[in-house]
């Protein structure tokens, strides 16, 4: 099988309190700018700062620290800090950290999963080692959901009764390292009572393809995160798309990346669709798409 190089990825590192360093992907970064005095709105989360302008609309900021369960930031600390704002899920939220230290570049096959003893509540989606210094990679995905829970509310989904037997005749295997991005794609199907298959991990994932086409019951539509520890979405696409011998099933990456870059390099890997999270009634469609698809 020809090696394809893993697509690199840069970080932004920064910290919290006194803790390890922080990272998230600069594709989610849109500007970063000096704190300014925020006021507080009314009946928000204790971690919401207040709301800044950017670029025109008025965008929450919150303190990162509080945010993950340590510390809040003291006025002082608020004062030297930055706001990372970030464009996340269809949304732009501001992040208050403590000090921003620089870009690194890496790439997924570096991440390595965090321990299952740390547990569920663990605010961390993988962990790098930098030359003898571990690198937290932040589940940003889970730190809105506790912030903002409603937005990992179910969406109505509106399917016919054909559209429902349609997709519960496919094969589909669902792919996210995120704990809350593989709540909304489960609460998704489970409410039309549509089956799927599950994973957080994209050599797993590879490894359930292989094994299902042997049993004869090949996956029909795989629903891919992109960024993900050890074999990343691209990745898993390509090697997918490089088995001649396999069923080849639609492919659909859904990112919280709003970005022309990922969109282009998922089609370039093979991807039949590339989606931004989290939009039900969105996936659907592109998985109804799937299911529609010409025979080969």
């Amino acid at each position: 099988m020809p090696e394809r190089t893993a697509l690199p990825q840069k970080l932004l590192l920064f910290s919290l309190n006194n803790q390890r360093p922080f990272a998230i992907g600069t594709l989610k970064v849109r500007e970063i700018t000096p704190y300014t005095h925020l006021t507080r709105l009314p009946h928000s989360h204790p971690a919401v700062l207040g709301t800044i302008l950017f670029r025109g609309s008025a965008v929450p900021v919150i303190d990162m620290a509080a945010a993950v369960g340590g510390r809040p930031l003291t006025e002082d600390e608020k004062a030297k800090g930055s706001i990372i704002v970030t464009d996340v899920q269809r949304k732009e939220i501001g992040f208050l950290v403590r000090g921003v230290q620089r870009i690194i570049e890496a790439n997924w096959r570096q991440v390595m999963p965090p321990p299952k003893s740390l547990g569920g509540q663990v605010f961390i989606t993988g962990l790098i080692d930098l030359d003898g210094e571990i690198i937290q990679l932040l589940d940003v995905e889970l730190l809105l959901s506790k912030v903002y829970p409603d937005s990992v509310a179910p969406g109505t989904v509106s399917l016919t009764d054909l559209q429902q037997e349609t997709l519960r005749s496919q094969r589909i295997l669902l792919v996210d390292d995120s704990q809350v991005a593989r709540k909304q794609l489960s609460d998704a199907l489970d409410s039309k009572g549509i089956p799927y298959l599950m994973t957080a991990n994209g050599q797993e994932a590879l490894d359930m393809i292989r094994a299902a086409n042997g049993e004869g019951r090949p996956v029909d539509i795989l629903v891919s995160d992109i960024e993900m520890p050890g074999l990343d979405g691209y990745e898993l696409t390509f090697n997918v798309r490089d088995e001649s011998g396999i069923h080849q099933p639609y492919i659909i990456l859904h990112t919280s990346l709003n970005s022309e870059m990922s969109v282009s390099y998922a089609r370039q890997v093979g991807a039949d669709e590339a989606l931004t999270k989290f939009d039900a009634e969105e996936l659907l469609q592109g998985m109804l798409r799937g299911a529609r698809r010409a025979p080969g």
